[in-house]
């Protein structure tokens, strides 16, 4: 490396953040760049370790262990330290075709697996990331992409984060590529799922424009199973990749949950993305927690936006609900040692912001809800949980257990349901007969990502159940991958 002792010599220095009291009252991205200087000392602390465990995207203990792109992270930083940001752009970008979005909701296995991390505090990957492609925008060095057509016709399903990567790479070897989407605009979650204080959409925009620009063409307003048949497209195209996530939220299975004012996070975060970019928030189609007692049910960045949420729309008060034990102030070394992704209690941004508005963390541990209460007109108006321990069973697994004379009543006007997703919908497997694993996603071994029809492939979330964008992007690009192999006996996709 250019200074090999630099991670001696330079602290880390966090991505800055726009103040909680500022930003609460804006949708506007949260995050601040840094600049060269302070980014040429930062690329500098990669510590040439020899082995870059940050390359890894292993699964360590149910997590993920580095990149699971495959990152060149050492040689990225050592062009950042030498001022070589466009040489860094075109290293960047041989394995992660969208840092625009990594850099900016990604939780960084990579700074996990950092070894530098294993003595002191791991190099900001995460925010070279971002510096690196964002300088690559404004210099103009991010191009749409032209090569020879090689006449073969490849549907992709769904336009979140591995449905693009899907039609970015197959459009890189010259397939051409249509994606489909029910929405009414492209992105998936990355629109519509992530809060514009996170991703600004406009951020999404600029690489759809791009993706059209360079001919991959989007078909939106169009949900596949209702206005198209699955069967028609698999008929029509010479490949079909189902990308359309894991979108079953998990149910809470309690009295009351069907009580009006009881939503889901997804459709929650959607609706109020959607009307500020309609109208700025002036035509009200949106889930409005104004003047409201809010909880949350359950933890997570999902429900860590939501709160964030809430509080621009101006809630009286939000909590939330967590049936977990709390993570640990610091990293436990012997149970959770490195390169494992550290397991420890960290504040986020909407935590950050409600400490600010209403003094107090609104997280609360080891609480599970037992009945939602609602008022004559079915309107939600309290929520009844208990606190609860976890014990073994009898199969030696762990499982909650209610502790006795602890139940709290918690008043609420808007009760949204964070617990995370199940898997895909039915629609499209079932039309087309496609097999499901024991967790009912679509059944497609990782690397060949060929499902049980015929020239029918499944990657992302779909395939693998919830993950990481990461994760999603990286099957997108593998099963292009596969897919053009299938289409041509081999592939130019690396």
């Amino acid at each position: 490396m250019g200074k090999a002792t630099a991670f001696l010599e330079y602290p880390r220095v966090n991505p800055v953040k726009r103040a909680p009291g500022e930003r609460i009252r804006d949708w506007n991205e949260i995050r601040q760049g840094q600049g060269a200087r302070i980014s040429a000392k930062q690329a500098a602390r990669c510590m040439n370790c020899g082995v870059p465990f940050c390359h890894g995207g292993v699964l360590l203990n149910g997590m993920v262990s580095g990149c699971p792109a495959h990152n060149l992270i050492p040689e990225w930083n050592e062009l950042v330290f030498q001022g070589q940001w466009k040489e860094a752009y075109q290293r960047l970008i041989r394995t992660n075709p969208f840092p625009e979005f990594t850099g900016r909701v990604c939780p960084a296995p990579c700074e996990g697996a950092c070894t530098a991390g294993h003595i002191m505090e791991p190099v900001t990957i995460n925010s070279l990331e971002y510096e690196i492609i964002e300088r690559a925008f404004a210099e103009g060095w991010v191009k749409t992409s032209s090569v020879s057509p090689t006449g073969k016709r490849v549907a992709v399903v769904g336009s979140g984060p591995a449905g693009l990567s899907a039609a970015y790479y197959l459009n890189t070897v010259g397939h051409e590529v249509t994606v489909y989407e029910r929405s009414d605009r492209a992105g998936g979650l990355l629109m519509y799922g992530i809060p514009s204080m996170k991703l600004d959409k406009g951020v999404v925009q600029r690489r759809i424009n791009l993706m059209a620009a360079s001919g991959i063409r989007f078909v939106l307003n169009t949900e596949i199973g209702s206005d198209i048949m699955a069967q028609e497209l698999v008929d029509h195209y010479d490949a079909v990749v189902l990308c359309g996530g894991a979108t079953r939220p998990r149910r809470l299975e309690v009295e009351g949950n069907r009580l009006k004012g009881v939503h889901y996070a997804v459709d929650f975060l959607a609706a109020t993305t959607r009307s500020l970019l309609d109208s700025n928030l002036e035509d009200g189609n949106y889930i409005n927690a104004r003047g409201k007692n809010v909880l949350v049910i359950g933890g997570g960045d999902t429900g860590t936006d939501c709160v964030a949420v809430s509080i621009r729309h101006g809630c009286k008060s939000v909590s939330q609900l967590e049936i977990m034990p709390p993570p640990p102030p610091q990293r436990d070394i012997r149970a959770n040692p490195w390169p494992e992704w550290p397991h420890r209690l960290r504040i986020d941004y909407g935590q950050e912001e409600a400490i600010c508005l209403y003094g107090q963390d609104p997280r609360n541990y080891l609480v599970s809800a037992t009945r939602l209460e609602g008022n004559e007109s079915d309107e939600v108006q309290a929520v009844h949980t208990v606190e609860v321990t976890w014990v073994e069973d009898e199969q030696k697994r762990l499982v909650p257990r209610e502790v006795s004379g602890s139940e709290k009543i918690w008043p609420a006007d808007l009760v949204i349901l964070a617990m995370g997703f199940v898997g895909p919908e039915d629609v499209i497997p079932d039309e087309l007969g496609l097999q499901r694993d024991h967790r009912g996603n679509v059944k497609a071994r990782y690397g060949v990502f060929a499902t049980n029809v015929e020239k029918v492939f499944a990657a992302g979330d779909m395939r693998r159940g919830p993950s990481l964008v990461i994760w999603a992007i990286q099957e997108g690009k593998l099963a292009a991958r596969e897919v053009d192999k299938y289409l041509r006996g081999q592939s130019l996709i690396k």
